[in-house]
């Protein structure tokens, strides 16, 4: 039932353990939601329906969809608003690694 959010917390609270950091839970945070909207992809465009099947009953879509089903209304939007500004680090993060490998 509450599966697949308790995996994501265990796994933040693992990364916040073991690096200690701000920067690799926002990594982290980026990478497990680019990789649930790749089975996504994978899910939507690959015409084998067992694949499909078992993508949609046990991985979400993404980060807020996951939320969205067990959080709603006003701590809903609070937290989304977090995942935003985390998502906003990690493009200043990715864009300040690409200009000083450009230098």
């Amino acid at each position: 039932m509450y599966i697949d959010l308790i995996v994501l917390i265990v796994l933040i609270a693992l990364i916040i353990i073991f690096f200690k950091n701000f920067s690799s839970v926002v990594y982290f945070i980026a990478i497990f939601d680019i990789l649930l909207r790749i089975f996504t992809f994978i899910k939507l465009n690959i015409p084998l329906k067992d694949i499909a099947a078992v993508i949609d009953n046990y991985i979400p879509e993404s980060i807020p969809s996951l939320l969205s089903k067990y959080i709603s209304g006003i701590p809903y939007t609070i937290i989304l608003w977090c995942y935003v500004i985390i998502f906003i680090i990690f493009e200043t993060y990715i864009i300040r690694t690409f200009w000083k490998k450009r230098r």
